[in-house]
């Protein structure tokens, strides 16, 4: 598998604290490592076809939909930011 970052994303983690760009990072090469690792926590989003969740902090979340071997990286940031996956 490999990662394809959205501009949202792109958009989402530059504004978000370092230290959390730091931790999505760390979450992201994890998921291409081990994608069933529990701190992921990965898992369908409700409502939608194809929309996963990943956690990247307590607080913090971020979004992708898998196409082939791809992993594309939609959002990034708090429960209230995901309300738009």
């Amino acid at each position: 598998m490999r990662l394809e970052a959205s501009r949202r994303f792109h958009r989402d983690l530059r504004r978000l604290p370092s230290q959390i760009q730091e931790q999505t990072e760390k979450q992201l090469a994890l998921l291409l490592r081990d994608p069933g690792h529990p701190s992921l926590r990965l898992k369908k989003m409700a409502g939608t076809r194809n929309i996963w969740e990943a956690r990247v902090t307590q607080g913090y979340r971020l979004t992708l939909s898998i196409s082939g071997d791809v992993y594309v990286l939609r959002r990034v940031g708090t429960h209230d930011t995901l309300r738009q996956p």
